[in-house]
């Protein structure tokens, strides 16, 4: 008896019984606030991984403070070594499929929306010290002298005799029934992903201090009327609690 349909059966149903297991989200008006700009990374690994998440890997982008010490980095040919060495790994890819559908990844992006960016950008372009920072991480030798150095260097040689080695590609053979790759491939199916999605689409720190103005607070003179989210989340739940149970199917 082929066992093989039996066996991708029994993983289905387990990706969706974790998948079921999830809590749901929070009401948008106790829904988290956007995660904050994490630590700056201290070595190529580091970097890598924080570039390689969808939920941060804009963070370098909204401040040009970070900007600088992201360039900085990236002058160093081991960070990009350390980029190609993870996504030589098939668990970098399942990570990052779960993160494009964290909301996070939504608050990573939306915040870009906040005017307050582009005016740091702009008052950036007229700073001195970041421009000297710049332009000294373009002039400085070593940089350019580490890269010339770079294939010989023994995490190069390392990452190019992984490609010769046969586990590497039994590893991306197997991936697909990796648990948290049948998590991810069921997750669509969870009605609490949505449910997260909605709570984060409709928490104002998602889209940063320009968000502050979906909660506008109203007034009698100028005011702007404006729906709480969490009193729509609750009437939401009120109408779908009031709605009438399916008649059971007539027997024949």
């Amino acid at each position: 008896m082929n066992r093989m349909p039996i066996l991708f059966a029994a993983l289905a149903l387990s990706g969706l019984a974790q998948a079921a297991d999830t809590p749901a989200a929070a009401p948008a008006a106790t829904a988290p606030a956007a995660p904050a700009l994490s630590a700056t990374p201290t070595t190529p690994q580091a970097w890598a991984g924080k570039m390689l998440d969808p939920t941060q890997n804009a963070a370098a982008f909204k401040d040009p403070a970070a900007f600088a010490q992201w360039s900085n980095a990236m002058m160093n040919p081991a960070t990009s070594m350390a980029m190609m060495q993870q996504g030589m790994d098939p668990n970098t890819s399942i990570r990052m499929l779960s993160g494009m559908m964290n909301p996070a990844a939504m608050q990573n992006y939306m915040q870009f929306t906040d005017p307050s960016i582009a005016m740091k950008w702009m008052a950036a372009g007229l700073d001195p010290r970041l421009l000297n920072a710049l332009i000294s991480q373009g002039i400085n030798p070593s940089n350019y002298l580490n890269m010339m150095m770079a294939p010989m260097s023994p995490q190069m040689m390392n990452m190019g005799t992984q490609m010769l080695n046969p586990a590497m590609y039994g590893n991306w053979m197997a991936a697909p029934t990796n648990p948290a790759a049948m998590n991810a491939m069921m997750a669509p199916m969870n009605p609490n992903m949505y449910g997260n999605w909605m709570g984060a689409a409709m928490n104002p720190n998602t889209y940063g201090p320009m968000g502050q103005m979906m909660a506008m607070p109203s007034g009698p003179v100028g005011g702007m009327p404006t729906l709480d989210p969490a009193t729509l989340m609750k009437l939401l739940q009120m109408m779908q609690s009031q709605m009438p149970a399916p008649a059971p199917a007539a027997s024949k």
